[in-house]
């Protein structure tokens, strides 16, 4: 399956964007889904991650209250709602697929889209 991730840009601290991932080549509702992201100098850092159906999800705890992440099936979509935003969410975020949650959890999914850039100024 190929991901395509797309909606960062330049925003305000306290501003929101919405991030989308478009899924092809594959049966999207197989695959559990994720968002990770990489900051500068910094490791690559779980953000969320959703089950095939969107019935668990689950949020790293930095960003918890501030950011959903959704799917839609019919559109082989995954997003991600973010809201008040902070300088330090200024990341690359990259989504991630895999039919095993855990491969989702830890990092390593089997596909992988080739990010987008989210830049909060302060």
């Amino acid at each position: 399956v190929q991901l395509q991730a797309s909606g960062g840009g330049l925003v305000q601290a306290g501003g929101s964007l919405r991030l989308s991932c478009a899924a092809s080549g594959g049966t999207f509702s197989n695959y559990d889904m994720g968002w990770f992201r990489q900051a500068p100098g910094k490791e690559r850092e779980l953000v969320a991650t959703i089950t095939w159906n969107g019935g668990i999800t689950y949020y790293t705890d930095s960003v918890k209250g501030r950011f959903t992440i959704a799917r839609d099936n019919a559109k082989n979509t995954v997003y991600l709602q973010m809201s008040s935003l902070k300088p330090e969410d200024t990341a690359v975020y990259y989504c991630t697929a895999a039919r095993l949650y855990s491969q989702v959890v830890t990092g390593r999914g089997n596909y992988w889209g080739p990010g987008t850039q989210v830049t909060v100024s302060s």
